[in-house]
């Protein structure tokens, strides 16, 4: 009788045990414990990110905490932090919570195009991406990855082709870097090295010639004719003669900063310095700001044609005049300056 009782006494243990150790599998591995409405929520862990700074995150998308913080210590998942961009999706429990942080890091689109400087694109970037922009900016800069892929200072926004890529949230700038490189060198496949060398123009020099042409204009259409242009004046030995640069070059200046130049004047010209292709021949020593694909294919597919000149036409914004003779672009470029005028723009 008395053996009895022990086993009773066992057996309503073992099912106090075994029901307090069901509840806590249920609530913790296999209960839902979101409490967002959306379909999916995302998470940033960053590199040197510890648990509780993930909790933090979490804290506020789960309805408790306390039984993923049971189940995250016993799948040693506390210990064992990953870094990316995760995602959680409504209904989930604390198990499947915890397997997506710990191996699914989701990747992102990162964009940029048109940025003017190394500074401004690393801002850019450092928005989409874990690398802060001091960073990103110290490695686009550095003088021996530079020196040892053929750029300086005056060539190194060049490297970076203006696109839609697809990364890991928690990429650093060095990774960055070096992904844009490969871009660089996918994108100067043969066919667009075999063009280049045709023209007589290195990767770099068509680059810059293609930031001009972009600046001038945006229309993807007519640029090819720009292009021609520019090309047909570097066959004769003519000074490019480029307005974008001459804006380039002032803004290098103290005295043009935080200005925006709508009209280029003859004091512009005057201005002392290698980008001024007013005064010096060929191309400037780099890019002036970040052209579009566009513009560079223009560039290398240029529309044949015996134009020497254009200026922005006053009846059609956007586009330009083009002429074969200094007198019929003087016509064009008077009638443009005449619209200037008129809309109080002298300067």
């Amino acid at each position: 009788m008395y053996i009895k009782k022990i086993l009773l006494a066992i057996a309503v243990i073992g099912l106090i045990v075994a029901a307090f150790f069901a509840n806590f599998v249920y609530k913790a591995m296999l209960k839902p414990n979101t409490a967002f409405n959306n379909e999916s929520a995302y998470i940033f862990i960053p590199s040197s990110a510890n648990y509780q700074e993930v909790r933090v995150q979490l804290e506020s998308l789960l309805e408790d905490i306390e039984s993923f913080d049971d189940l995250a210590e016993q799948k040693k998942y506390i210990n064992n932090v990953k870094a990316g961009r995760f995602e959680i999706r409504k209904g989930m429990t604390n198990n499947d919570i915890i397997n997506s942080i710990r191996s699914k890091n989701l990747p992102i689109k990162l964009s940029f195009n048109n940025q003017e400087t190394l500074e401004k694109l690393a801002g850019r970037v450092a928005r989409q991406i874990e690398a802060d922009s001091l960073s990103l900016l110290e490695a686009m800069k550095d003088k021996s990855f530079l020196s040892d892929n053929n750029f300086n200072g005056a060539t190194a926004l060049g490297m970076y082709i203006p696109n839609s890529y697809e990364f890991f949230w928690n990429t650093s700038a060095q990774t960055f870097r070096s992904r844009m490189l490969k871009e660089y060198k996918r994108f100067w496949n043969a066919s667009r090295l075999e063009k280049a060398k045709a023209l007589g123009l290195s990767p770099n020099e068509v680059i810059a010639l293609a930031s001009i042409v972009h600046e001038e204009s945006k229309q993807a259409s007519e640029q090819p004719r720009i292009a021609g242009v520019y090309l047909n004046r570097i066959r004769i030995g003519m000074p490019l003669q480029a307005d974008p640069t001459l804006k380039f070059a002032a803004y290098q200046l103290p005295k043009y900063k935080n200005t925006v130049i709508k009209r280029v004047l003859n004091v512009h010209k005057e201005i002392d310095s290698p980008y001024n292709t007013y005064k010096n021949q060929g191309l400037p020593p780099g890019l002036i700001a970040m052209p579009d694909i566009s513009a560079i294919n223009a560039v290398l597919n240029y529309e044949k044609h015996k134009y020497l000149y254009f200026a922005a036409d006053a009846k059609r914004f956007g586009f330009h005049k083009f002429a074969k003779s200094l007198s019929q672009h003087n016509v064009n470029a008077r009638e443009y300056q005449r619209y200037l005028s008129a809309q109080g723009i002298n300067k």
